[in-house]
């Protein structure tokens, strides 16, 4: 027994507003669903996981973890209750959580998916955990992102089988929507690498809101999958496939709004690489983290894990993704306001991608990073640093105008983001004329996608229209977007909670500190 209270549970009890004696008889309620009727929990056993930090036995953490998951409408598992987690926890296993060893990977991935599903088969929302902010991410994975991993512990035949129950209950966290897990060849890896091509091609033509839980529930069965231990050829390409269903998961969940949900897939996809031995895409899932944190107004957080998705690459990476991991930085520097040290990282990022001479075949997860897509980020770096510095709303036309004279068909969001930020800098540069029309060709294909992300810049350029509000053509697009948009309501105010300040690494991740 601990004797030392138990906070994190604590505070999700504070939360949830029951009492220790109406959680007790849900505790005994669900144990009973799950296929556990012997489990008899009182008033006083929850008063003693709280108040002393008991841990109880098997299967009561992962009880817990559903029914605060279900009460709270947001992952809440093992971890996020602060109960540590039987079964070996590896020889790499880190004191603060991260990184985790590979056959942890494979059941925090299989554990977090399955609880992001019941909360979508349910209704529930899904928000409203805390972001990790970006120094506590590269403090906790710098080291071990910088070395090669060991080779995976995981079993080479089903842990899961019949014969195996004592090993079950150490090695399933899950208990609920588990995929039993199968051994797979390279035709059904084939399957599933054309699975992850086709919806990477539906979120760049209509933003994330629709294929999310599809996306969300491959990757709960690769995660299965990767219970054995498969021929290593096969075992680096699942990772592989692991790693880029969680960089979709987590982008998707960004673009519509579940940061912290968004935050563990992209911690889940550098893990998922970096078993994999591929250290550049799992610096490329960290940059799509940095990304985020921009976007939430955080570039401080951003700019940390830049460095860290920078160095942690590896020597291996293209010219051409190292130019993209410099136009995220660019960004970052941009809404700081620091314009020289913007354009130096621009210009370095420009050398970078002329330098690209294709010699070497690219990532399947960098084919959408090309020229176009080079200028979109160029003219979104100078349309934010235009709020510091109006001047060089010019070149953020420039840029937003070679962007959509080089946009190919199958990538709507981010023509609607190129029309918003060649309007912004319109509007900005005092010409509202062009900036009405680039903003009516963004409302002309806007409520055709489902990203959140393309509201959210068509509220920043809403704003910058107040100048010229006495203009009748300015007056009647503003009313045209004040109907089309939609409400924030709740979503903006759990995005405030979410990019709030995060004391320590533990409760700001959940499920992903063991």
């Amino acid at each position: 027994m601990n004797r030392e209270p138990n906070t994190r549970l604590a505070d999700l009890f504070g939360l949830a507003g029951w009492s220790k004696g109406e959680l007790a008889r849900l505790v005994n309620r669900q144990a009973a669903a799950m296929g556990h009727p012997q489990l008899a929990t009182d008033t006083s056993r929850v008063r003693r996981w709280i108040d002393t930090g008991e841990t109880p036995r098997d299967p009561v953490p992962k009880v817990l973890a559903s029914l605060f998951t279900e009460r709270l409408g947001r992952v809440v598992t093992i971890e996020d209750l602060g109960f540590a987690r039987t079964g070996r926890a590896g020889k790499r296993q880190a004191t603060d959580g991260l990184p985790w060893a590979p056959e942890r990977t494979a059941a925090v991935l299989t554990e977090f998916t399955g609880m992001d599903l019941m909360l979508n088969r349910r209704g529930l929302v899904g928000a409203g955990a805390a972001l990790a902010a970006g120094s506590a991410l590269t403090g906790a994975m710098h080291d071990w992102l910088h070395t090669d991993p060991a080779t995976s512990a995981a079993p080479s035949h089903d842990p899961f089988a019949a014969g195996s129950a004592g090993r079950r209950d150490q090695l399933d966290p899950i208990g609920l929507d588990r995929y039993e897990a199968a051994p797979v060849g390279s035709q059904e890896i084939d399957a599933l690498e054309h699975s992850v091509e086709v919806f990477r091609a539906w979120d760049a033509a209509r933003g994330g809101g629709l294929q999310r839980k599809a996306v969300v529930g491959q990757l709960n069965e690769v995660g299965g999958m990767l219970a054995y231990r498969h021929p290593d050829h096969l075992q680096r390409r699942l990772w592989a496939v692991a790693a880029n269903l969680a960089v979709l998961a987590g982008w998707m969940s960004h673009d519509v709004g579940l940061e912290s949900t968004a935050q563990k897939y992209f911690v889940i996809a550098a893990h998922a690489a970096r078993e994999g031995g591929d250290r550049p895409r799992a610096g490329e899932a960290l940059s799509r983290a940095a990304r985020q944190m921009v976007h939430l107004g955080r570039p401080d957080d951003a700019l940390d894990l830049m460095k860290l998705a920078k160095s942690g690459s590896g020597a291996e990476n293209l010219p051409r993704t190292r130019a993209m991991l410099y136009t995220i930085e660019a960004w970052a520097q941009a809404s700081k306001g620091h314009g020289q040290a913007m354009r130096r990282t621009l210009g370095e990022a420009e050398e970078l991608f002329v330098s690209d001479k294709a010699d070497a075949p690219r990532p399947s997860w960098m084919q959408n990073f090309d020229e176009a897509d080079l200028h979109g980020m160029q003219a979104l770096a100078f349309r934010t640093l235009a709020d510091h510095d109006p001047s060089v709303a010019g070149l953020a036309q420039h840029h937003a105008k070679q962007a959509l004279r080089l946009r190919g068909s199958g990538h709507q969001r981010s023509q609607i983001f190129d029309y918003l930020s060649m309007a912004s800098a319109c509007f900005i540069g005092d010409d509202p004329e062009q900036g009405d029309r680039y903003a009516r060709l963004a409302l002309a294909t806007i409520g055709e996608n489902s990203s959140h992300r393309t509201w959210d810049r068509l509220r920043e350029m809403f704003r910058l229209t107040g100048q010229y509000a006495n203009s009748a053509e300015i007056r009647a697009l503003r009313e045209e977007i004040q109907q089309v948009m939609p409400k924030e309501k709740a979503k903006g105010k759990a995005r405030e909670k979410e990019a709030g300040p995060v004391p320590e690494w533990g409760p700001a991740l959940g499920g992903l500190s063991v």
